[in-house]
């Protein structure tokens, strides 16, 4: 395709993810299911686990794929675009991201991060001590020591994106159920990318590319809030007017964003976490609250549906066929569900937070969505797993996020809500809501 056919294409393929996304919306709304949920099913629906399957021409036509390179031809437009929506987002959850939450709840953020991380990384790593050995799903190429670090990292992971759209769709922002949660799934997922750089590493035989990469992980979140963040606190007399942020202002905000995502995805973490600490870093009060009012309804209608729907291009629910694999899923989900929410909500409440409150942020922590196809897409195409593993785990990251809203409304309450604490600058004008 020239880049003219391509261009027209993309918009093609915008007004058909859109539409498609509010389509699926609408119905799962009726069954409890927020509408990331919707787009996420949606991106899985219109690759090949359905519509490839349904009507392979016609999905071959909408979403041209070059065999002979393995790659999409319309990624040149679409694969940016969805990673610019999933920055942007992250960059909103950084600036609502609530710190006096987390200092006043410092030791429940940090028991419900460790329970989040240690145990289902021991029992994925078990499991994958036991697929290594009594089974083919890893490829011979792939190390004891690989396999092992791998499924324990892919267990991990939270859906950090998702866990935030879902907090705002229950209206949790800014109290202590949404913070917690959303603290410790930072931590999380940050964790789990630097095992997954160490895997790799290994992989490669290059292990100071690890070192390094945490190394600067480090460094980059040290120098975001220590140096980037006391600076434009100085200079925000400069981008506020009126109590109304300038257009140099949102510019400043835009180009820091796009710089802590290019950083932290030069350094082997991904892109969303440089965008979510630089959005930490921006001043609360006027700043925070007019970039989040120009940024985040473009970024949630138009953008965030394409990085679910390019996800789902590359998911093959049909690779899992065989009653062995289906096996091999449920031990999965079971170590899965045990290891993330059943070990975050006993950390909840050794912690000292109510039952109901830590029933939601076990409930919560345990959905993994489109973050867990990520890095499972990335052991996959490095060889690392074979293609029925990844089936097996595509298949855990889908249920796993389905229950997260059902089970939450059942065990919290559908109609729970926890007073938020007020904005740290005091200021009721700064509050804003999501739906």
């Amino acid at each position: 395709m020239s880049n003219l056919q391509l261009a027209v294409q993309f918009f093609l393929q915008v007004a058909v993810i859109l539409l498609f996304c509010r389509l699926v919306g609408a119905v799962a709304l009726r069954f409890g299911q927020p509408q990331v949920v919707a787009e996420m099913l949606a991106g899985v629906l219109l690759g090949p686990s359905l519509f490839g399957l349904l009507a392979p021409e016609a999905q071959q036509w909408l979403f041209p794929w070059d065999r002979t390179q393995s790659t999409r031809d319309t990624q040149s437009y679409l694969f940016p675009a969805s990673q610019l929506g999933l920055a942007l987002y992250m960059f909103v959850v950084g600036m609502e991201f609530r710190v006096d939450i987390v200092r006043r709840r410092l030791t429940s953020s940090v028991a419900v991060s460790a329970a989040g991380m240690v145990a289902p990384f021991l029992l994925g790593a078990g499991l994958g001590w036991a697929f290594f050995h009594h089974t083919n799903l890893f490829p011979e190429r792939t190390k004891l020591s690989e396999a092992m670090l791998f499924l324990g990292a892919s267990m991990c992971i939270t859906a950090f994106p998702m866990l935030a759209r879902i907090i705002h769709f229950k209206k949790l922002a800014g109290t202590t159920m949404g913070t917690v949660a959303l603290g410790a799934g930072a931590l999380d997922d940050a964790t789990a990318w630097c095992l997954l750089a160490v895997v790799l590493a290994s992989f490669d035989n290059h292990w100071n590319h690890a070192l390094v990469n945490v190394g600067a992980g480090a460094a980059y979140v040290a120098v975001t809030l220590l140096v980037v963040r006391p600076l434009l606190t100085r200079i925000s007399p400069l981008l506020v007017r009126e109590r109304s942020l300038t257009e140099a202002g949102l510019v400043v905000g835009l180009a820091l964003m796009s710089l802590g995502a290019y950083v932290t995805d030069l350094i082997g973490l991904h892109a969303v976490f440089g965008a979510f600490v630089m959005g930490a870093a921006m001043p609360r009060g006027v700043m925070t609250r007019d970039l989040i009012g120009r940024i985040q309804p473009l970024t949630v209608a138009l953008l965030l549906p394409l990085f679910f729907t390019y996800s789902g291009l590359n998911t093959k629910i049909g690779l899992l066929n065989t009653g062995f694999l289906w096996l091999m899923c449920g031990a999965v989900l079971l170590a899965a569900v045990l290891g993330k929410g059943v070990a975050c909500w006993l950390a909840a409440r050794a912690t000292g937070i109510p039952n109901r409150e830590a029933l939601g942020i076990g409930t919560l922590m345990n959905a993994r969505g489109l973050m867990e196809l990520i890095i499972i897409n990335i052991g996959l195409q490095r060889g690392i797993i074979s293609e029925g593993l990844f089936a097996t785990l595509v298949i855990m990251a889908v249920v796993t996020t389905l229950m997260a809203s059902p089970i939450f409304d059942r065990l919290v309450g559908a109609g729970f809500t926890e007073p938020s604490i007020e904005p740290a600058d005091g200021d009721p004008a700064l509050r804003h809501s999501h739906s």
